[in-house]
C-alpha cells in the first residue's frame, strides 16, 4: 500500500500486472438491504419482463419457488487472461443478480469455474485447454487454472462484480458428471465406443427438439456442420462427447466405467446446474456465442436425463466490437481489462478507471452490440463523472417547506426501465434526469422538501449504488474532506487578508488535481470535477 497525501493508493497483483485503484470509502461489495426500515417507498407492483432465447419474446418473470430464485450462469475457462467479452457478461448478470435482489428474491447465483475439459474446438477436436497451457508453461494444469482463477477474481472485484452464491469447478464435481453419463446411457440416448461416451443427437432429435434453443432443424445444422478427422467413432456429425477416453500423454484424467478419460465440455454444467439448483430452475445465462452449441447440448442434456428442460428463462449478452469490428487477436483489435484501465493498448487514446468502463458497459442494453471506440469511451468518462458528482452532491441539499420537483414518478419510470428486461440504459437517462434536478437544487434554481428529498436519496443509493453497482473512484479516506475544508478556509482567509494572488493559487492548484471551488453568499464549497 502506497501512501500520498490524504489519500491511499492501493495496488493489486493480476497475473504479473499491477493495477493501482483508490480504496473506495464503502465496501467493494455491497450489501443490498432491500428491507430498510427508513425507506419511503416500496418497489412497484409492475411486473418484471425478460427476454427469454427459449421463445424469442420478453416474457413476464415468474419464479418456480418465490421468494426464491436459481440462477446459473457459464463461468471462464481459466487458460488465460479474462477478456472484455467475459467482463461483459458477468457485469450484465451482476445487473441481474442485483436487481433481482433488491426486488427481494432470495437469488442463488451459481457461476462455475471451467478447469478441465473444455478442448480448442467447440466440437470435441483438439486439446484440453489448460493442459495445452500447462505444457507450454512446463507448470501443473491446476498452477494454470488456480493463476487464472485469481486474476479473473481480481478484475471482477475491481469492476465491482459481486462474487456468485456458489462458484463450483469442473474437477470438483467429476463425480457428478460420470453419474449423468451414466443415466444418460441408461435412457438410450448415448452410446460408449472405445472408452469415450457420445450423445446420440438424430436419436435424441426423433423424439424432441434438438434445435429448440437456436431455432434450427437437424438438416440445416447436419447440413452446416462439417466432418472432423479423427472422429470415425461418432455415429453422427452433431454427436457431442459426454466422456473423452484420454491419451497415455494427457496430463487431467480421472477413472470411469469406460475407463480413464475426462468429461466433456457441456456435461459439467448440467451436473452442477443439477447439485446446486435442481433439475429445472429460473434462469439460465452466459454469451450469445453459447447458445449454437453449449446451451444447445446442455438443455439435450438435461431432458434425455431428467426429462425436463434445464430453465425457464434463457439468457444471452451480445457481443463486442471495436471501431465496428468484431474483437479478435487475429484482427489485432483484441486488448485485456487491465490494458484498457493502464492505456497500454495501441485502440484507446487514454486509460479509462473500472468504473467508467462499468458505467459504459451498461449504457448499452445487454442484448446489443458493445461497440468500442475513443469517442463512446470518453463520452461515458463524461457521463460517469457527471452522474457521481451529483450523487456526493445531494446531501448537501437544502430542504424547502414547498416542492418544484415530484420525485415519484421519476422513481416510477425508474423502475419501469429495470421492468422492461433490465433496461440499463433508459435507467442511466432517468439518473440523468435525477442528477439535473439535484444540481439544480444545489444551485438554488428548484426547490424541494423533505419528503421529495428522502426519496431522491434513496432513488440515487439504490438504482446508481445498489443496483448499477457503480461507486465513486475518487473517494478517499474520510479525512479528505476535512482536509478539503481546511484548505477552503486558507483561501477563505487570505481573500479576507485581500491576498488574492494566494487565494487565486489556491483555486487552481485544487482545480488541477479535480476539486472545484463555489463561492457563495453561505461561503465557499467544493465539489469534484
Amino acid at each position: 500500500m502506497l501512501k500520498g497525501g490524504a489519500s491511499r493508493l492501493f495496488c493489486a497483483l493480476s497475473n504479473n500486472h499491477l493495477i493501482f485503484y483508490k480504496r473506495p470509502t464503502q465496501s467493494t461489495i455491497h450489501i443490498i438491504n432491500i428491507f430498510n426500515q427508513n425507506r419511503k417507498f416500496a418497489p412497484m407492483k409492475q411486473n418484471l419482463f425478460v427476454y427469454n432465447t427459449l421463445t424469442r419474446k420478453k416474457e413476464e418473470f415468474k419464479p418456480l419457488n418465490p421468494p426464491l430464485v436459481g440462477m446459473y450462469v457459464c463461468g471462464p475457462t481459466v487458460y488465460s487472461d479474462v477478456h472484455l467479452g467475459n467482463c461483459r457478461t458477468y457485469i450484465s448478470f451482476d445487473l441481474i443478480f442485483r436487481y433481482l435482489t433488491h426486488l427481494g428474491y432470495k437469488v442463488r447465483y451459481v457461476r462455475n469455474i471451467t478447469d478441465a475439459g473444455h478442448l480448442e474446438g467447440d466440437l470435441d477436436e483438439g486439446e484440453d485447454k489448460i493442459s495445452k497451457k500447462a505444457k507450454l508453461a512446463q507448470l501443473e494444469p491446476m498452477e494454470i487454472a488456480q493463476k487464472y482463477t485469481i486474476g479473473f477474481h481480481d478484475v471482477m472485484n475491481i469492476l465491482n462484480v459481486l462474487p456468485p452464491s456458489i462458484e463450483p469447478t469442473a474437477t470438483g464435481h467429476i463425480i457428478e458428471q460420470i453419474e449423468l453419463v451414466k443415466r444418460i446411457l441408461a435412457k438410450g440416448y448415448a452410446y460408449e465406443v472405445n472408452g469415450s461416451v457420445y450423445f446420440d443427437v438424430e436419436k435424441y432429435n426423433s423424439t424432441h427438439d434438438y434445435g429448440i434453443l437456436n431455432g434450427r432443424n437437424l438438416d440445416d445444422l447436419l447440413a452446416n456442420t462439417r466432418t472432423l478427422g479423427g472422429q470415425q467413432e461418432k455415429h453422427g456429425k452433431l454427436d457431442f462427447a459426454l466422456w473423452i477416453k484420454a491419451k497415455p500423454e494427457h496430463l487431467m484424467k480421472w477413472p470411469s466405467p469406460w475407463g480413464v478419460g475426462f468429461p466433456g465440455w457441456h456435461l459439467e454444467c448440467s451436473a452442477m446446474s443439477n447439485k446446486y439448483l435442481g433439475e429445472h430452475f429460473d434462469i439460465h445465462g452466459g454469451g450469445i456465442d453459447l447458445m449454437p452449441t453449449h446451451h444447445t447440448n446442455e438443455i439435450a442434456q438435461n431432458i434425455a436425463c431428467c426429462e425436463t428442460i434445464p430453465a425457464t428463462y434463457w439468457v444471452h449478452t451480445n457481443m463486442l466490437t471495436v471501431n465496428g469490428q468484431k474483437m479478435s487477436k487475429s484482427l489485432g483489435n483484441s486488448f485485456l481489462p487491465v490494458e484498457l484501465f493502464t492505456g497500454k493498448n495501441s485502440i484507446l487514446n487514454k486509460a479509462y478507471s473500472p468504473m467508467t468502463v462499468r458505467f459504459f458497459m451498461l449504457q448499452a442494453h445487454y442484448r446489443s452490440t458493445l461497440d468500442f471506440s475513443n469517442d463512446a469511451m470518453e463520452a461515458s468518462e463524461k457521463g460517469f463523472k457527471r452522474l457521481m458528482n451529483a450523487y456526493a452532491l445531494i446531501n448537501d441539499l437544502k430542504v424547502s417547506a414547498t416542492s418544484d420537483v415530484e420525485i415519484n414518478a421519476l422513481l416510477n419510470r425508474c423502475y419501469e426501465a429495470m421492468n422492461d428486461d433490465f433496461n440499463s440504459p433508459v435507467l442511466i437517462a432517468e439518473l440523468f434526469e435525477a442528477s439535473r434536478i439535484i444540481n439544480s437544487v444545489y444551485d438554488n434554481k428548484l426547490k424541494i422538501d423533505a419528503e421529495n428529498l428522502q426519496l431522491l436519496k434513496q432513488l440515487m443509493q439504490y438504482f446508481v449504488i445498489d443496483i448499477l453497482g457503480l461507486k465513486d473512484e475518487k473517494a478517499a479516506d474520510d479525512d479528505l474532506p476535512q482536509l478539503l475544508n481546511f484548505i477552503v478556509n486558507l483561501r477563505s482567509q487570505a481573500k479576507t487578508n485581500q491576498d488574492y494572488a494566494t487565494s487565486d493559487k489556491i483555486r487552481d492548484g485544487l482545480q488541477k488535481i479535480g476539486f472545484q471551488l463555489k463561492d457563495t453568499k453561505e461561503g465557499t464549497n467544493w465539489t469534484k470535477i
